[in-house]
Protein backbone atom coordinates (compact mmCIF):
# COMPACT_ATOMS: atom_id res chain seq x y z
CA UNK A 1 0.00 0.00 0.00
CA UNK A 2 0.99 3.51 -0.79
CA UNK A 3 0.67 6.07 2.26
CA UNK A 4 -0.89 9.28 1.81
CA UNK A 5 -0.47 12.47 3.90
CA UNK A 6 3.05 11.95 5.08
CA UNK A 7 5.18 12.20 2.04
CA UNK A 8 5.57 13.80 -1.20
CA UNK A 9 4.11 11.56 -3.91
CA UNK A 10 5.94 10.94 -6.94
CA UNK A 11 4.93 10.35 -10.45
CA UNK A 12 6.25 6.59 -9.79
CA UNK A 13 3.48 6.65 -6.44
CA UNK A 14 0.92 7.91 -9.08
CA UNK A 15 1.87 5.15 -12.01
CA UNK A 16 1.52 2.45 -9.65
CA UNK A 17 -1.98 3.45 -8.00
CA UNK A 18 -3.67 4.58 -11.77
CA UNK A 19 -1.91 1.83 -13.80
CA UNK A 20 -1.19 -1.18 -11.38
CA UNK A 21 -4.02 -0.82 -9.28
CA UNK A 22 -1.63 -0.42 -6.41
CA UNK A 23 -4.13 0.72 -3.04
CA UNK A 24 -3.52 3.42 -0.65
CA UNK A 25 -4.02 3.86 3.23
CA UNK A 26 -4.12 7.43 5.14
CA UNK A 27 -1.08 8.08 6.94
CA UNK A 28 -2.47 8.00 10.76
CA UNK A 29 -0.59 11.37 11.97
CA UNK A 30 -1.76 13.35 8.60
CA UNK A 31 -5.55 12.31 9.47
CA UNK A 32 -4.69 13.48 12.94
CA UNK A 33 -3.59 17.02 11.56
CA UNK A 34 -7.00 17.20 9.32
CA UNK A 35 -8.77 16.61 12.59
CA UNK A 36 -6.77 19.40 13.93
CA UNK A 37 -7.35 21.52 11.59
CA UNK A 38 -10.85 20.90 11.77
CA UNK A 39 -11.24 21.63 15.31
CA UNK A 40 -8.92 24.55 15.09
CA UNK A 41 -11.68 25.97 12.67
CA UNK A 42 -14.27 25.35 14.69
CA UNK A 43 -13.26 27.28 17.05
CA UNK A 44 -11.50 29.85 15.53
CA UNK A 45 -14.62 30.81 13.20
CA UNK A 46 -16.41 32.01 16.39
CA UNK A 47 -17.27 35.57 15.92
CA UNK A 48 -15.35 36.42 12.85
CA UNK A 49 -15.46 36.91 9.31
CA UNK A 50 -14.36 34.14 7.02
CA UNK A 51 -14.69 33.49 3.41
CA UNK A 52 -16.86 30.94 2.38
CA UNK A 53 -17.83 30.15 6.09
CA UNK A 54 -20.44 32.84 6.80
CA UNK A 55 -20.16 34.50 3.46
CA UNK A 56 -21.42 34.22 -0.09
CA UNK A 57 -19.29 32.90 -2.12
CA UNK A 58 -16.57 34.89 -5.14
CA UNK A 59 -17.79 38.29 -5.94
CA UNK A 60 -21.09 37.90 -3.39
CA UNK A 61 -18.74 37.50 -0.30
CA UNK A 62 -19.63 40.58 0.70
CA UNK A 63 -22.92 39.02 1.97
CA UNK A 64 -23.06 37.94 5.48
CA UNK A 65 -24.59 33.90 6.21
CA UNK A 66 -26.99 33.29 9.20
CA UNK A 67 -25.37 30.69 11.36
CA UNK A 68 -28.49 28.24 10.45
CA UNK A 69 -27.01 28.41 6.85
CA UNK A 70 -23.64 27.44 6.98
CA UNK A 71 -24.37 23.66 6.00
CA UNK A 72 -26.52 24.52 3.48
CA UNK A 73 -24.27 26.99 1.33
CA UNK A 74 -21.78 24.07 1.37
CA UNK A 75 -24.24 21.92 -0.27
CA UNK A 76 -25.61 24.85 -2.60
CA UNK A 77 -21.80 25.54 -3.68
CA UNK A 78 -21.54 22.01 -5.26
CA UNK A 79 -24.53 21.70 -6.89
CA UNK A 80 -24.59 25.08 -8.15
CA UNK A 81 -21.28 24.43 -9.70
CA UNK A 82 -22.15 21.06 -11.13
CA UNK A 83 -22.69 22.60 -14.54
CA UNK A 84 -19.78 20.75 -16.80
CA UNK A 85 -20.54 19.63 -20.26
CA UNK A 86 -18.81 17.54 -22.91
CA UNK A 87 -17.13 14.30 -22.87
CA UNK A 88 -16.57 12.74 -19.52
CA UNK A 89 -12.91 12.57 -18.19
CA UNK A 90 -11.55 9.13 -18.49
CA UNK A 91 -11.13 6.68 -15.42
CA UNK A 92 -8.13 7.57 -15.62
CA UNK A 93 -8.02 11.18 -14.95
CA UNK A 94 -10.46 11.21 -12.58
CA UNK A 95 -8.81 8.68 -10.10
CA UNK A 96 -5.80 10.93 -10.82
CA UNK A 97 -7.83 13.96 -9.95
CA UNK A 98 -9.28 12.31 -7.02
CA UNK A 99 -5.73 11.43 -5.42
CA UNK A 100 -4.44 14.50 -6.13
CA UNK A 101 -7.44 16.65 -4.06
CA UNK A 102 -6.74 13.74 -1.45
CA UNK A 103 -2.92 14.24 -0.98
CA UNK A 104 -3.83 17.73 -0.67
CA UNK A 105 -6.50 17.77 2.13
CA UNK A 106 -4.02 15.40 3.97
CA UNK A 107 -2.11 18.51 4.62
CA UNK A 108 -3.98 19.80 7.00
CA UNK A 109 -4.86 23.19 6.20
CA UNK A 110 -7.89 22.68 4.88
CA UNK A 111 -10.38 22.58 8.21
CA UNK A 112 -12.39 19.84 6.39
CA UNK A 113 -14.25 17.49 8.63
CA UNK A 114 -12.24 13.46 8.56
CA UNK A 115 -14.97 11.64 6.65
CA UNK A 116 -13.95 13.84 3.32
CA UNK A 117 -10.63 11.93 3.18
CA UNK A 118 -11.58 8.32 4.47
CA UNK A 119 -14.76 8.40 1.78
CA UNK A 120 -12.29 9.66 -0.94
CA UNK A 121 -9.79 7.01 0.02
CA UNK A 122 -12.53 4.22 -0.03
CA UNK A 123 -13.79 5.57 -3.48
CA UNK A 124 -10.10 5.56 -4.98
CA UNK A 125 -9.50 1.86 -4.01
CA UNK A 126 -12.55 1.03 -5.07
CA UNK A 127 -12.00 2.12 -8.70
CA UNK A 128 -15.58 4.08 -8.20
CA UNK A 129 -15.06 7.02 -10.54
CA UNK A 130 -16.91 9.96 -10.04
CA UNK A 131 -18.81 11.19 -13.23
CA UNK A 132 -17.03 14.54 -14.21
CA UNK A 133 -17.41 16.39 -17.50
CA UNK A 134 -14.40 17.90 -19.73
CA UNK A 135 -15.58 21.50 -19.87
CA UNK A 136 -16.09 23.92 -17.19
CA UNK A 137 -13.51 25.12 -15.35
CA UNK A 138 -11.48 28.10 -16.05
CA UNK A 139 -8.38 26.73 -13.56
CA UNK A 140 -8.41 30.25 -11.28
CA UNK A 141 -10.52 29.99 -8.20
CA UNK A 142 -9.44 26.22 -8.64
CA UNK A 143 -11.12 23.71 -10.87
CA UNK A 144 -14.37 24.81 -9.22
CA UNK A 145 -17.12 23.11 -11.70
CA UNK A 146 -14.95 19.78 -12.14
CA UNK A 147 -14.19 19.08 -8.78
CA UNK A 148 -17.89 20.24 -7.70
CA UNK A 149 -19.27 17.00 -9.91
CA UNK A 150 -16.49 15.05 -7.73
CA UNK A 151 -18.55 16.84 -4.43
CA UNK A 152 -21.30 15.99 -5.54
CA UNK A 153 -20.45 11.90 -5.38
CA UNK A 154 -18.91 12.37 -1.89
CA UNK A 155 -22.37 14.08 -0.78
CA UNK A 156 -23.87 11.15 -2.13
CA UNK A 157 -25.32 12.69 -5.11
CA UNK A 158 -24.68 12.16 -9.16
CA UNK A 159 -23.56 9.02 -10.81
CA UNK A 160 -20.14 7.33 -10.99
CA UNK A 161 -18.54 4.62 -13.13
CA UNK A 162 -18.19 1.56 -11.63
CA UNK A 163 -17.83 -2.26 -13.05
CA UNK A 164 -18.08 -0.55 -16.12
CA UNK A 165 -20.89 1.73 -16.20
CA UNK A 166 -22.41 4.64 -15.15
CA UNK A 167 -24.59 3.72 -11.93
CA UNK A 168 -26.60 6.06 -9.12
CA UNK A 169 -24.13 7.05 -6.59
CA UNK A 170 -26.57 6.04 -3.56
CA UNK A 171 -26.64 2.59 -5.56
CA UNK A 172 -22.51 2.30 -5.10
CA UNK A 173 -23.17 3.34 -1.70
CA UNK A 174 -25.32 1.10 -0.26
CA UNK A 175 -23.60 -2.00 -2.62
CA UNK A 176 -20.28 -1.03 -0.95
CA UNK A 177 -21.54 -0.18 2.31
CA UNK A 178 -20.29 3.39 1.85
CA UNK A 179 -21.93 6.48 4.13
CA UNK A 180 -21.81 10.61 2.08
CA UNK A 181 -20.23 12.74 4.04
CA UNK A 182 -21.92 15.39 6.24
CA UNK A 183 -21.71 19.35 6.00
CA UNK A 184 -20.06 20.60 8.72
CA UNK A 185 -18.01 23.93 7.89
CA UNK A 186 -16.26 24.20 4.92
CA UNK A 187 -16.23 21.04 3.44
CA UNK A 188 -18.03 22.51 -0.08
CA UNK A 189 -15.36 24.75 -0.52
CA UNK A 190 -12.54 22.83 0.36
CA UNK A 191 -13.27 19.94 -1.82
CA UNK A 192 -13.99 22.73 -5.32
CA UNK A 193 -11.53 25.04 -4.68
CA UNK A 194 -8.36 23.76 -5.79
CA UNK A 195 -6.03 22.54 -8.87
CA UNK A 196 -6.48 18.91 -8.41
CA UNK A 197 -8.11 18.06 -11.82
CA UNK A 198 -5.70 20.22 -14.25
CA UNK A 199 -2.77 18.44 -11.87
CA UNK A 200 -4.65 15.12 -11.99
CA UNK A 201 -4.24 15.29 -15.74
CA UNK A 202 -1.39 16.47 -15.73
CA UNK A 203 0.00 13.86 -13.89
CA UNK A 204 -1.60 11.24 -17.02
CA UNK A 205 0.22 13.56 -19.53
CA UNK A 206 3.74 13.17 -17.44
CA UNK A 207 3.52 9.11 -17.53
CA UNK A 208 2.36 9.49 -21.59
CA UNK A 209 4.85 11.99 -22.63
CA UNK A 210 7.72 10.03 -21.07
CA UNK A 211 6.42 6.43 -22.46
CA UNK A 212 6.27 8.44 -26.09
CA UNK A 213 9.65 9.85 -25.32
CA UNK A 214 10.76 5.95 -25.09
CA UNK A 215 9.22 5.05 -28.13
CA UNK A 216 10.24 7.79 -30.12
CA UNK A 217 14.39 6.96 -28.88
CA UNK A 218 13.87 3.10 -29.74
CA UNK A 219 12.22 4.03 -33.18
CA UNK A 220 15.06 6.45 -34.03
CA UNK A 221 17.49 3.89 -32.74
CA UNK A 222 15.96 0.89 -35.35
CA UNK A 223 16.00 3.06 -38.24
CA UNK A 224 19.46 4.22 -37.40
CA UNK A 225 20.46 0.62 -37.66
CA UNK A 226 17.93 0.48 -40.39
CA UNK A 227 19.96 2.81 -42.59
CA UNK A 228 23.31 1.28 -41.10
CA UNK A 229 24.36 4.85 -39.60
CA UNK A 230 27.55 5.70 -38.30
CA UNK A 231 27.65 6.00 -34.81
CA UNK A 232 29.52 9.04 -33.17
CA UNK A 233 26.44 11.07 -33.79
CA UNK A 234 25.09 9.55 -30.61
CA UNK A 235 28.25 9.42 -28.94
CA UNK A 236 29.25 10.67 -25.68
CA UNK A 237 31.93 12.20 -26.38
CA UNK A 238 30.16 14.38 -28.78
CA UNK A 239 27.26 15.14 -26.90
CA UNK A 240 29.38 15.14 -23.72
CA UNK A 241 30.50 18.47 -24.70
CA UNK A 242 27.40 20.13 -24.80
CA UNK A 243 25.95 21.02 -21.29
CA UNK A 244 22.18 19.85 -21.61
CA UNK A 245 20.88 17.35 -19.68
CA UNK A 246 18.34 15.93 -21.65
CA UNK A 247 20.64 15.27 -24.77
CA UNK A 248 23.25 13.66 -23.35
CA UNK A 249 20.50 11.24 -21.82
CA UNK A 250 19.09 10.44 -24.64
CA UNK A 251 22.25 9.89 -26.69
CA UNK A 252 22.63 7.03 -23.42
CA UNK A 253 19.58 5.45 -24.13
CA UNK A 254 20.53 5.21 -27.95
CA UNK A 255 24.00 3.59 -26.65
CA UNK A 256 22.05 1.37 -24.79
CA UNK A 257 19.38 0.36 -27.02
CA UNK A 258 22.26 -0.20 -29.66
CA UNK A 259 24.86 -1.72 -27.32
CA UNK A 260 25.47 -4.90 -29.21
CA UNK A 261 23.75 -3.93 -32.70
CA UNK A 262 25.67 -5.59 -35.90
CA UNK A 263 24.29 -2.86 -37.90
CA UNK A 264 25.63 0.51 -36.78
CA UNK A 265 28.73 1.61 -38.37
CA UNK A 266 31.90 3.15 -36.56
CA UNK A 267 32.98 6.28 -38.71
CA UNK A 268 36.95 5.12 -37.94
CA UNK A 269 36.56 2.23 -39.91
CA UNK A 270 35.16 3.73 -43.01
CA UNK A 271 35.83 6.79 -43.45
CA UNK A 272 38.83 7.19 -41.17
CA UNK A 273 41.09 4.51 -42.56
CA UNK A 274 43.17 5.87 -45.51
CA UNK A 275 41.15 4.24 -48.22
CA UNK A 276 39.33 7.06 -49.35
CA UNK A 277 41.81 8.96 -51.31
CA UNK A 278 40.75 8.04 -55.14
CA UNK A 279 37.37 8.32 -54.31
CA UNK A 280 35.86 11.45 -55.61
CA UNK A 281 31.66 11.12 -55.40
CA UNK A 282 31.12 9.03 -52.09
CA UNK A 283 28.06 6.34 -52.60
CA UNK A 284 27.00 6.78 -48.87
CA UNK A 285 26.05 9.90 -47.16
CA UNK A 286 29.18 10.99 -45.09
CA UNK A 287 26.29 12.57 -42.48
CA UNK A 288 22.75 11.36 -42.14
CA UNK A 289 20.04 13.23 -42.22
CA UNK A 290 18.97 15.51 -39.51
CA UNK A 291 15.98 13.55 -38.84
CA UNK A 292 18.98 10.96 -37.38
CA UNK A 293 21.37 12.33 -36.80
CA UNK A 294 20.50 15.32 -34.37
CA UNK A 295 17.66 12.88 -32.47
CA UNK A 296 19.85 13.81 -29.18
CA UNK A 297 19.36 17.68 -29.92
CA UNK A 298 15.78 17.36 -30.80
CA UNK A 299 14.28 14.84 -28.08
CA UNK A 300 16.59 16.29 -25.72
CA UNK A 301 14.61 19.40 -25.04
CA UNK A 302 11.36 17.10 -24.72
CA UNK A 303 12.64 15.36 -22.13
CA UNK A 304 13.95 18.11 -20.16
CA UNK A 305 10.73 19.84 -20.44
CA UNK A 306 9.14 16.66 -19.58
CA UNK A 307 11.31 16.87 -16.17
CA UNK A 308 10.59 20.24 -15.54
CA UNK A 309 7.30 19.80 -15.97
CA UNK A 310 7.34 16.61 -13.55
CA UNK A 311 9.20 18.79 -10.84
CA UNK A 312 6.32 21.32 -11.07
CA UNK A 313 3.12 19.42 -11.35
CA UNK A 314 4.48 17.27 -8.19
CA UNK A 315 4.98 19.87 -6.37
CA UNK A 316 1.20 21.06 -7.15
CA UNK A 317 0.02 17.96 -6.36
CA UNK A 318 1.84 17.96 -3.08
CA UNK A 319 0.69 21.36 -1.83
CA UNK A 320 -2.43 22.50 -0.24
CA UNK A 321 -4.47 24.48 -3.41
CA UNK A 322 -7.64 25.69 -1.89
CA UNK A 323 -8.59 28.59 -0.24
CA UNK A 324 -8.78 30.05 2.58
CA UNK A 325 -5.40 28.20 4.12
CA UNK A 326 -6.15 27.34 8.00
CA UNK A 327 -2.74 27.57 10.43
CA UNK A 328 -3.07 25.34 13.21
CA UNK A 329 0.16 26.68 13.98
CA UNK A 330 -0.14 30.25 14.09
CA UNK A 331 -3.76 29.98 14.98
CA UNK A 332 -4.51 31.83 11.56
CA UNK A 333 -6.64 31.78 8.88
CA UNK A 334 -5.47 33.23 5.91
CA UNK A 335 -6.59 34.10 2.41
CA UNK A 336 -5.14 34.42 -0.90
CA UNK A 337 -5.14 32.96 -4.40
CA UNK A 338 -3.30 29.37 -3.65
CA UNK A 339 -6.13 27.58 -5.83
CA UNK A 340 -4.39 29.71 -9.20
CA UNK A 341 -3.68 27.09 -11.72
CA UNK A 342 -0.50 29.02 -13.82
CA UNK A 343 2.14 26.87 -12.67
CA UNK A 344 -0.06 23.66 -14.20
CA UNK A 345 -0.98 25.73 -17.40
CA UNK A 346 2.09 26.94 -18.29
CA UNK A 347 3.86 23.25 -17.93
CA UNK A 348 1.18 21.79 -19.94
CA UNK A 349 2.01 24.11 -22.77
CA UNK A 350 5.43 23.63 -22.78
CA UNK A 351 4.21 20.38 -22.57
CA UNK A 352 2.43 20.17 -25.37
CA UNK A 353 4.82 22.06 -27.77
CA UNK A 354 7.35 19.51 -26.63
CA UNK A 355 5.13 16.30 -27.16
CA UNK A 356 4.22 17.76 -31.06
CA UNK A 357 7.91 18.41 -31.74
CA UNK A 358 8.52 14.34 -30.97
CA UNK A 359 5.40 14.17 -33.63
CA UNK A 360 6.78 16.52 -35.96
CA UNK A 361 10.20 13.93 -35.59
CA UNK A 362 8.80 10.74 -36.10
CA UNK A 363 6.62 12.22 -39.37
CA UNK A 364 9.86 13.17 -40.74
CA UNK A 365 11.82 9.92 -40.34
CA UNK A 366 8.37 7.82 -41.24
CA UNK A 367 8.72 10.28 -44.49
CA UNK A 368 12.80 9.53 -44.84
CA UNK A 369 11.66 5.67 -44.81
CA UNK A 370 8.83 5.77 -47.38
CA UNK A 371 10.50 8.18 -50.21
CA UNK A 372 12.78 5.71 -51.93
CA UNK A 373 15.02 8.84 -53.40
CA UNK A 374 15.65 9.81 -49.72
CA UNK A 375 16.58 6.78 -47.91
CA UNK A 376 18.30 4.73 -51.57
CA UNK A 377 17.80 1.43 -49.83
CA UNK A 378 13.64 0.34 -49.34
CA UNK A 379 11.16 0.07 -52.28
CA UNK A 380 8.70 3.20 -52.88
CA UNK A 381 6.18 3.70 -49.46
CA UNK A 382 8.25 0.62 -48.33
CA UNK A 383 6.22 -1.77 -50.65
CA UNK A 384 6.57 -5.40 -50.23
CA UNK A 385 4.12 -6.39 -53.01
CA UNK A 386 4.72 -5.42 -56.72
CA UNK A 387 5.11 -2.09 -57.37
CA UNK A 388 2.63 -0.56 -59.18
CA UNK A 389 -0.09 -2.58 -58.19
CA UNK A 390 0.51 -2.49 -54.07
CA UNK A 391 0.84 0.52 -52.81
CA UNK A 392 2.39 -0.60 -49.06
CA UNK A 393 2.56 2.34 -46.38
CA UNK A 394 1.28 5.12 -48.80
CA UNK A 395 -1.94 5.61 -47.39
CA UNK A 396 -0.70 5.33 -43.69
CA UNK A 397 1.25 8.36 -44.04
CA UNK A 398 -2.44 10.89 -45.03
CA UNK A 399 -3.31 9.99 -41.39
CA UNK A 400 -0.07 11.00 -40.19
CA UNK A 401 0.47 13.88 -41.61
CA UNK A 402 -3.21 15.01 -40.92
CA UNK A 403 -2.43 13.92 -37.29
CA UNK A 404 0.86 15.87 -37.19
CA UNK A 405 -0.68 18.91 -38.60
CA UNK A 406 -3.50 18.73 -36.43
CA UNK A 407 -1.27 18.64 -32.84
CA UNK A 408 0.59 21.83 -34.38
CA UNK A 409 -2.83 23.56 -34.64
CA UNK A 410 -2.95 22.76 -31.04
CA UNK A 411 -0.14 24.14 -30.07
CA UNK A 412 -1.42 27.95 -29.44
CA UNK A 413 -0.83 28.65 -25.67
CA UNK A 414 -3.61 28.22 -23.57
CA UNK A 415 -1.89 29.47 -20.56
CA UNK A 416 -2.68 33.53 -21.86
CA UNK A 417 -5.99 32.59 -23.06
CA UNK A 418 -7.57 34.23 -19.72
CA UNK A 419 -10.62 35.47 -20.10
CA UNK A 420 -12.67 37.56 -17.07
CA UNK A 421 -15.89 36.31 -15.72
CA UNK A 422 -17.17 35.66 -12.41
CA UNK A 423 -18.45 39.42 -12.48
CA UNK A 424 -14.63 40.28 -13.21
CA UNK A 425 -13.61 38.64 -9.47
CA UNK A 426 -11.93 35.88 -11.72
CA UNK A 427 -10.50 38.99 -13.65
CA UNK A 428 -7.00 36.98 -14.77
CA UNK A 429 -7.37 33.07 -15.07
CA UNK A 430 -5.31 30.12 -16.30
CA UNK A 431 -7.50 27.83 -18.24
CA UNK A 432 -5.63 25.25 -16.59
CA UNK A 433 -7.69 22.45 -16.81
CA UNK A 434 -7.95 23.20 -20.64
CA UNK A 435 -3.97 23.66 -21.21
CA UNK A 436 -4.01 19.79 -19.65
CA UNK A 437 -7.06 18.50 -21.93
CA UNK A 438 -5.60 19.28 -24.91
CA UNK A 439 -1.66 18.46 -23.95
CA UNK A 440 -3.93 15.16 -23.49
CA UNK A 441 -5.33 15.22 -27.22
CA UNK A 442 -1.86 16.07 -28.46
CA UNK A 443 -0.20 13.00 -26.93
CA UNK A 444 -3.62 10.94 -27.85
CA UNK A 445 -2.54 12.07 -31.62
CA UNK A 446 1.53 11.30 -31.21
CA UNK A 447 0.55 7.53 -30.04
CA UNK A 448 -0.77 7.37 -33.50
CA UNK A 449 1.56 8.74 -35.60
CA UNK A 450 4.40 6.79 -33.62
CA UNK A 451 2.06 3.44 -34.18
CA UNK A 452 2.47 4.59 -37.98
CA UNK A 453 5.95 4.76 -37.67
CA UNK A 454 6.49 1.32 -35.63
CA UNK A 455 4.50 -0.54 -38.53
CA UNK A 456 6.64 0.80 -41.31
CA UNK A 457 10.21 0.19 -39.34
CA UNK A 458 8.74 -3.62 -39.45
CA UNK A 459 8.32 -3.91 -43.23
CA UNK A 460 11.69 -1.94 -43.49
CA UNK A 461 13.50 -4.76 -41.72
CA UNK A 462 11.77 -7.27 -43.33
CA UNK A 463 12.69 -6.01 -46.74
CA UNK A 464 16.29 -5.37 -45.80
CA UNK A 465 16.28 -9.11 -43.99
CA UNK A 466 18.39 -7.68 -41.28
CA UNK A 467 16.02 -8.87 -38.58
CA UNK A 468 19.18 -11.08 -37.03
CA UNK A 469 21.60 -7.88 -37.35
CA UNK A 470 19.53 -5.98 -35.21
CA UNK A 471 20.39 -4.87 -31.46
CA UNK A 472 19.24 -7.49 -28.34
CA UNK A 473 17.18 -4.58 -27.53
CA UNK A 474 15.61 -3.59 -31.01
CA UNK A 475 15.31 -7.33 -32.12
CA UNK A 476 12.82 -8.10 -28.98
CA UNK A 477 10.52 -5.31 -29.99
CA UNK A 478 10.67 -6.39 -33.72
CA UNK A 479 9.69 -9.58 -32.59
CA UNK A 480 6.82 -8.62 -30.02
CA UNK A 481 5.21 -6.24 -32.40
CA UNK A 482 5.22 -8.85 -35.13
CA UNK A 483 3.37 -10.78 -33.29
CA UNK A 484 0.58 -8.21 -33.39
CA UNK A 485 0.95 -7.10 -36.78
CA UNK A 486 2.40 -9.64 -39.34
CA UNK A 487 4.42 -8.40 -41.90
CA UNK A 488 2.11 -8.11 -45.17
CA UNK A 489 2.89 -7.84 -48.67
CA UNK A 490 -0.51 -7.61 -50.18
CA UNK A 491 -2.72 -4.60 -49.62
CA UNK A 492 -4.88 -4.33 -46.58
CA UNK A 493 -7.05 -2.62 -43.78
CA UNK A 494 -4.33 -1.11 -41.56
CA UNK A 495 -6.93 1.27 -38.90
CA UNK A 496 -7.43 -1.79 -36.84
CA UNK A 497 -3.53 -3.35 -37.30
CA UNK A 498 -2.60 0.59 -36.09
CA UNK A 499 -4.83 0.81 -33.11
CA UNK A 500 -3.80 -2.48 -31.95
CA UNK A 501 -0.17 -1.08 -32.04
CA UNK A 502 -0.82 2.04 -30.48
CA UNK A 503 -2.60 -0.77 -27.69
CA UNK A 504 0.67 -1.70 -27.43
CA UNK A 505 2.46 1.16 -27.06
CA UNK A 506 0.09 2.08 -23.97
CA UNK A 507 0.44 -1.20 -22.20
CA UNK A 508 4.01 -1.82 -22.60
CA UNK A 509 6.30 0.91 -21.19
CA UNK A 510 9.92 0.96 -21.94
CA UNK A 511 11.37 3.00 -19.13
CA UNK A 512 14.56 3.33 -20.96
CA UNK A 513 14.64 7.21 -19.74
CA UNK A 514 13.79 6.00 -15.83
Amino acid sequence: MISVGNRFLTLDDFYKILCEGEKIELNSKSRQKVEASFEFLKSFAKGKVIYGINTGLGPMAQYKINSDDKQLLQTNLIRSHCSGLGQPLSDMNVKATMLARLNSLMKGHSGIHHEVVDLLKELINHDVIPYIPEHGGVGASGDLVQLAHLALILIGEGEVHYEEKFRPTGEVFKALGLKPISMHIREGLSLINGTSAMTGIGINNLIHAKNLLDWSVLASSMIIEIVESYDDHFSEELNGVKYHIGQQQVAKMIRTILEDSNLVRRRADHLYNGKTEQIEVFKNKVQEFYSLRCVPQVLGPVLDTILNAEKVVINEVNSTNDNPIIDVESKNVYHGGNFHGDYVALEMDKLKIAVTKLSMLAERQLNFLLNDKLNEILPPFVNLGKLGLNLGMQGVQFTAVSTVAENQTFCFPTYIHSITNNNDNQDIVSMGTNAALITQRIIDNTYQVLAIEMMTILQAIDYLGCQHRLSTYSKKKYEDLRDIVPRFTEDSVKYKDIQNIIQYLLEHKLHISS
